[in-house]
């Protein structure tokens, strides 16, 4: 089976030891190149799966990611990205790995190969029929991923997947597949290559669409954004400023009494409402 999966096809390139750092660092990059194209060919099955998030997390649902390895580890990065970004809850958009989070730094041996391990990792949260799974694996073939998507689907739980091979067994599992075919690694089977950085491409597409149709950005800033350090903090001062015409002065002053960008902005355009009233 594995010598069949395009991901694990022999790179087109040979003897890269051979090579001069420029032509290896040119290489790779004429092959990165070529990712962006595979994903906007997958735009309407990626156009397909946020609705669906879209609509259940509209409701009350949430979303969550399971993956092993790189896929796992770029889940999680995802999910966890989002609270600061949005504002919204750590609990909203939820990335599990095979091996628990020591496995973002360390691989667990054997933790990919269990089917039955994400779908007992999945009850931990109460996952329902009102949230939306996304298995994410490069191969496709990942018995953790398949395995907590195949109980999700006996629970009546709607699932996507994002992968890197046609017709994989996690696509056929899932409702609403998502296949990026980039095609051989430059150094054959480092799916860490093109396969993630697709992946990414694909993650980052689902969740600021679902954001931004959730209404956590107004017209193209993040007003719910934690301001949790002073990068942060002087950027919500110029949207506040952008936005309400008002100095730096105000708008420091205004942000360090509401907290967050949108609540500055909603309770001065009131206060000012209800004195020209």
């Amino acid at each position: 089976m594995i010598n069949k999966l395009t991901t694990e096809q022999a790179s087109d390139y040979n003897n890269l030891e051979k090579m001069s750092t420029f032509e290896l660092l040119s290489n790779m990059n004429s092959e990165d190149k070529t990712v962006p194209d595979i994903v906007e060919k997958a735009i309407p099955s990626i156009n397909k799966l946020v609705d669906v998030i879209y609509e259940k997390m509209s409701k009350g649902g949430r979303l969550f990611y399971i993956g092993a390895g790189t896929s796992g580890r770029l889940g999680v990065l995802d999910a966890s990205e989002c609270p600061p970004t949005y504002g919204v809850s750590d609990n909203w958009i939820i990335g599990i790995i095979a091996g628990g989070d020591s496995a973002l730094r360390k691989a667990v041996e054997n933790a990919e190969d269990d089917a039955e391990l994400a779908w007992k990792n999945l009850q931990e949260y109460t996952i329902s029929e009102k949230d939306v799974l996304i298995g994410i694996a490069a191969s496709g073939t990942t018995p953790y991923v398949i395995g907590g998507l195949q109980k999700a689907k006996e629970q009546n739980i709607i699932t996507g997947c994002i992968t890197c091979n046609q017709g994989s067994p996690l696509a056929i599992e899932a409702d609403f597949p998502v296949e990026l075919v980039v095609g051989p690694e430059f150094v054959t089977g480092s799916t860490r290559m093109k396969a993630g950085t697709a992946q990414k491409l694909a993650l980052n597409m689902i969740s600021t669409t679902v954001m931004i149709k959730l209404g956590r950005v107004k017209g193209n800033k993040m007003v719910d954004m934690q301001l949790s350090n002073k990068k942060l903090v002087s950027r919500g001062v110029k949207m506040v400023m952008d936005e309400l015409k008002i100095d730096k002065e105000l708008a420091s002053s205004l942000l360090q009494k509401h907290k967050s960008v949108r609540k500055t902005i909603e309770a001065y355009k009131k206060e000012i409402k209800e004195l020209n009233l």
